[in-house]
């Protein structure tokens, strides 16, 4: 087992070298090529100042070189800080002062606006790919100057190794710390229970700074599989690289899949080499994934995790007992538990709905510098409280229910978003949905259903409730339905319910 992030890309050129590690568009690297340019970069930061400890924000789209960054940075025993692509520059600023940064690598398009960014700031550099504006270091630059890498120091497994700010929608962010054992760990026991080794090929549109594509990407690296890696997802694109690299591995969240579903000319790509589909990030409705085997011919694993674990928490083995519905059992060196949401000490029974809580090295340090809302999702016996509404059964499979923020309170009754949206996508009409609550006069809130229709299809409100009547409970059936062109996403494609209002009619 590797003891830290430094390690990765060496031992992979070690043991991989001239095998295909990468692909981008038309263009094919070598594990050998991605750890030389990692080392060039790694003596290019080393000459203006970066060493072991010091913090360097990553942010970027996927591409070759955030790859090279991210395992550059790791070979000086520095830590990183990758963030998501579609935070704005006054988001990234208060990011990179909260941490200390003293470094920022970044796209020319999202390092322009962050020009002049060291002044009242801990950054010292603005590195710049492309071609850089005045205002910023060229990556490049520092690439070609070939610096020599310094040896790689000694990382204790148990220190930080990354910050990863989550996206701060109930305050500002937090910047969760990842230890290096957490994040060689969960991609290790991830790539276990897959089954991934040096014969897959992996697609995958996963933002990179993500915890589900860092592990991805880190599996490929860490046993030899080949990671095709698209900048965007676009589903033709997708579809044509699977059948083209002859995947084995497509890794997405659950609207990639729904769109491909619904692809023209879905049945005519030769996706017979494909072994595992992954899907996570969000609950996915058991209609679409029995959907998704059809079409795809394999099967559709199930995953859960989150920014605070670095990674994953649970998932299915790919030769176990799957069930769909559920996010799968615990991964190993992980416990799970379902806890009363009112007394986190108490363990529910089988069966029992309450907040799904973990323990174990996955599990964050900590967020950066506040500890109060440490305190608050940490127990003093290291259980982490996740937010989910959970239920296990008695193989230890785990149901989401909900996340807890967004459940809805009707008329004193809990309503689960989650619930709807699975009896939605069961709807012949219907190809996504979404559910919020809108505040109501009488009852405090209502569900109202945000449907975005297969194409060709039109559809009635009333008949949508209709269907809903037939297998919920009259309490839980959305009061107000509108049918809409698409879902507000976040980078990774998953639903944000929090901006459904924003399409209110």
């Amino acid at each position: 087992m590797l003891q830290h992030l430094g390690q990765i890309s060496a031992e992979a050129a070690r043991k991989f070298g001239d095998k295909t590690a990468l692909i981008i568009g038309n263009d094919h690297y070598s594990f050998r090529d991605v750890d030389e340019m990692a080392q060039r970069l790694a003596g290019g930061l080393a000459d203006i100042g970066v060493q072991k400890g010091d913090i360097v924000t990553l942010y970027s789209e996927n591409r070759l070189e955030w790859l090279i960054s991210y395992y550059g940075v790791t070979k000086l025993g520095a830590v990183l800080n990758p963030i998501n692509v579609m935070l704005t520059p006054d988001e990234v600023r208060y990011v990179v002062q909260d941490c200390g940064a003293k470094v920022v690598i970044a796209s020319r398009a999202k390092a322009e606006p962050l020009i002049g960014i060291e002044a009242g700031s801990s950054v010292s550099a603005l590195i710049s790919f492309d071609d850089a504006p005045e205002g910023t270091k060229s990556y490049q630059e520092l690439l070609d100057a070939n610096h020599p890498c310094p040896a790689t120091p000694d990382v204790d497994p148990d220190s930080l190794s990354t910050i990863c700010y989550t996206s701060g929608t109930t305050g500002r962010p937090k910047g969760a710390m990842q230890s290096h054992r957490a994040v060689i760990l969960n991609t290790a026991m991830t790539a276990q229970m897959h089954l991934k080794s040096s014969d897959d090929v992996i697609v995958s549109a996963l933002p990179c700074p993500h915890v589900y594509g860092n592990v991805v990407f880190n599996s490929a690296f860490m046993y030899g599989a080949t990671l095709n890696m698209h900048t965007t997802f676009d589903t033709g694109v997708a579809l044509q690289s699977i059948q083209d690299h002859k995947a084995t591995f497509f890794e997405g969240v659950p609207t990639m899949y729904m769109y491909m579903l619904e692809h023209p000319e879905l049945a005519s790509f030769d996706l017979s080499t494909l072994r595992c589909l992954t899907v996570g990030g969000q609950t996915m409705p058991t209609p679409k994934m029995e959907a998704v085997e059809e079409a795809f011919g394999c099967p559709l694993i199930e995953l859960w995790g989150m920014t605070e674990m670095a990674g994953l928490g649970s998932t299915h083995p790919l030769n176990g007992l799957r069930k769909m519905g559920s996010i799968g059992v615990s991964l190993p060196y992980t416990d799970l538990r379902i806890a009363d949401v009112e007394d986190a000490n108490v363990t529910l029974p089988e069966g029992e709905v309450g907040e799904l809580m973990a323990r174990g090295p996955l599990v964050m340090m900590g967020y950066y510098n506040d500890e109060e809302r440490t305190r608050e999702a940490l127990e003093p016996d290291g259980w982490l409280h996740t937010g989910d509404l959970a239920k296990m059964d008695s193989d230890g499979c785990i149901f989401v229910v909900d996340r807890k923020k967004d459940m809805i309170v009707t008329a004193g009754f809990n309503v689960y978003p989650a619930e709807i949206e699975r009896v939605l996508a069961a709807h012949p009409q219907v190809a996504m949905s979404a559910v919020g609550a809108q505040p109501d006069s009488q009852k405090g809130e209502i569900a109202k259903a945000y449907i975005v229709l297969k194409e060709g299809e039109t559809g009635d409100a009333d008949e949508i409730i209709s269907f809903c009547r037939e297998v919920l409970a009259a309490y839980k059936v959305p009061r107000a339905v509108q049918f809409v062109a698409d879902l507000p996403k976040t980078s990774t494609g998953k639903i944000m319910r929090r901006e459904l209002s924003t399409l209110d009619e």
